[in-house]
């Protein structure tokens, strides 16, 4: 493999992949391999789909808005990512996306969009949102694809959250201590912050331990990356 050969991501529902087995690719990766990355047939390639680890792969046939490729070695077999899931208020577009990116890159597994007293913005592009995490994924080379679910109010997610699912909490102004071990999920909450009815609620969920960022007030993508950070250590050291 070399370091200047284009990683992508591979949405296959078919059998295990094999050396010698061809894989088609979408229009849309036919076009960046031939036109942005002008590639040719003979040309490197590295696949991976979620399932079967990460492969070499050789370009066989390339045109405008077809390829096929050929596998030809297992590089890494597959090993799911270990992180959390994590629960946001939607922010506005941009901030949204960057979120998307930089979670991905720091090994969140589900992203779950919720509704709060004070989010600030009630539809999401779950498709641009989902190809914003596969291009984070091929780029970070984690060999999986975080999953992103649909928006729905914080009230109903935490009305069926398992007691045994540790969800860590950050809580301006109310939460002490750094970020505790062993977290399953993070939630971050909007712009503003958290209203008192939200923060009453949170308080007497049983799954819920809340922690600070410090005494400064993050910008709500700010706080969500620094807390993904600050949880895989803790989790690491565990």
């Amino acid at each position: 493999m070399s370091r200047t050969d284009p990683r992508l991501f591979i949405v296959d529902a078919e059998s295990p992949w094999q050396e010698g087995e061809t894989v088609s690719l979408s229009a849309g990766q036919a076009h960046y391999l031939g036109k942005v990355m002008r590639l040719q047939p003979g040309d490197g390639v590295v696949l991976f789909n979620g399932r079967d680890g990460e492969w070499q792969a050789t370009v066989e046939g390339l045109k405008k808005n077809q390829a096929t490729v050929r596998l030809t070695s297992c590089l890494r077999p597959q090993q799911d990512t270990e992180g959390v899931e994590l629960l946001f208020a939607p922010l506005k577009r941009d901030a949204t996306e960057l979120l998307i990116r930089m979670g991905t890159e720091l090994g969140v597994t589900r992203f779950r969009p919720v509704l709060t007293a004070r989010t600030n913005t009630h539809r999401l592009n779950l498709e641009r949102l989902g190809l914003i995490a596969q291009e984070a994924a091929e780029q970070c080379e984690r060999l999986d694809v975080p999953t992103l679910m649909p928006l729905e109010p914080l009230a109903a997610v935490l009305a069926r959250w398992p007691v045994r699912r540790r969800l860590a909490v950050a809580l301006e102004r109310h939460g002490q201590g750094g970020p505790p071990a062993g977290c399953d999920a993070l939630l971050i909450g909007p712009e503003g912050g958290f209203a008192e009815e939200e923060v009453q609620r949170l308080s007497r969920h049983e799954a819920i331990q809340s922690f600070s960022l410090g005494p400064r007030i993050l910008r709500a993508d700010t706080a969500a990356c620094a807390a993904l950070a600050q949880i895989g250590a803790a989790n690491r050291q565990a």
